[in-house]
């Protein structure tokens, strides 16, 4: 449902909420994997829409930066 990944991710994470990158399943810049292993958590801070059914998390992460993940790549930190 839009309306309910709009407060909320199917697995309970909200606006908010610290999270830690557990995976990433595309390939990112060599940057952002240098920053993931530092340190891969950070604060929920919006969701988007994927593909049309899917859900997407946007987290900043402690260096400042922004980046999107699936639901399945994060979990409560």
């Amino acid at each position: 449902m839009i309306v309910a990944s709009m407060a909320q991710a199917s697995n309970g994470i909200s606006i908010g909420s610290r999270v830690r990158v557990t995976r990433v399943r595309d390939r990112i810049p060599a940057a952002l994997v240098t920053a993931l292993q530092g340190d891969p958590t950070g604060t929920v801070t919006d969701f988007k829409m994927t593909d049309g059914t899917g859900v997407g998390v946007v987290v900043t992460l402690a260096d400042g930066r922004s980046c999107w993940f699936f639901e399945d790549e994060i979990t409560e930190a």
